[in-house]
């Protein structure tokens, strides 16, 4: 994909499960979330944030993946988890400027 990714890339898979080349934990697509309050004047895109479930105990590892959506299309993404405060599972997050 040549053009930067939007919000819109990713809205309509929002409540999929998403997998990570190389890793065997799959994670859903909670939030895709539109930041217009960090956009820059002519940037390409509205900055925004995706948001990602997954299990609790077992955590992806921060980094750099291709995540591919089922019969859908993959997108390359750095991933990190962030701090969650319920028990029964992990969030993610990926932030675009």
């Amino acid at each position: 994909m040549d053009e930067p990714l939007t919000h819109e890339h990713f809205s309509p898979h929002v409540g999929k499960r998403f997998s990570f080349e190389g890793h065997h934990l799959t994670l859903l697509l909670r939030l895709a979330e539109l930041q217009p309050r960090f956009a820059a004047p002519n940037a390409p895109r509205v900055p925004f944030t995706l948001t990602f479930e997954g299990p609790a105990g077992d955590i992806l590892p921060p980094d750099q993946y291709r995540a591919v959506v089922p019969d859908g299309p993959v997108f390359e993404l750095y991933i990190s988890p962030i701090h969650t405060p319920a028990r029964d599972h992990q969030d993610y997050q990926a932030v675009f400027n």
